[in-house]
């Protein structure tokens, strides 16, 4: 996905801005102060891409940078699930807040519904760590 030398397209918005687009397809150039007081912009239209971000992150692994260019590709996964999932998927990996089965009913869910496997993985390294910590919500009786 580089199409380049790591070092020279990075950063994309200032170095390569014509790679880097809004979910809307408006080029980086097209987001000014007057185009959101003319409401031409949206919410949404600030918000990374997938195609972005996986960009992003095949320039910090041929960087070297292999834990960064994982959150990354999480990041891009992430970009197509739903805000409310995301919140509650947020919740549920709360230390003390969900059970084993919960978390592996999310991965499931992240891998076969939203298309999210690198999540869905980091979910299931959770609930082994969880699960050696004792970090699993109790039963209240």
């Amino acid at each position: 996905m580089v199409d380049g030398d790591p070092r020279t397209e990075y950063p994309l918005g200032t170095r390569r801005p014509d790679l880097v687009r809004t979910p809307s397809g408006l080029a980086l150039s097209d987001l000014t102060l007057d185009a959101l007081r003319a409401s031409a912009i949206s919410p949404d239209d600030v918000r990374a891409t997938p195609e972005t971000l996986r960009r992003q992150g095949a320039i910090a692994r041929a960087a070297g940078r292999a834990q960064l260019a994982e959150n990354l590709e999480r990041a891009a996964e992430l970009a197509g699930v739903p805000d409310e999932a995301i919140l509650e998927i947020y919740t549920a990996l709360r230390p003390g807040r969900s059970k084993p089965e919960e978390l592996e009913t999310w991965a499931r869910r992240l891998e076969s519904e939203l298309g999210a496997p690198r999540v869905a993985a980091f979910v299931r390294e959770a609930q082994e760590a969880y699960e050696a910590r004792a970090l699993f919500a109790r039963d209240a009786s």
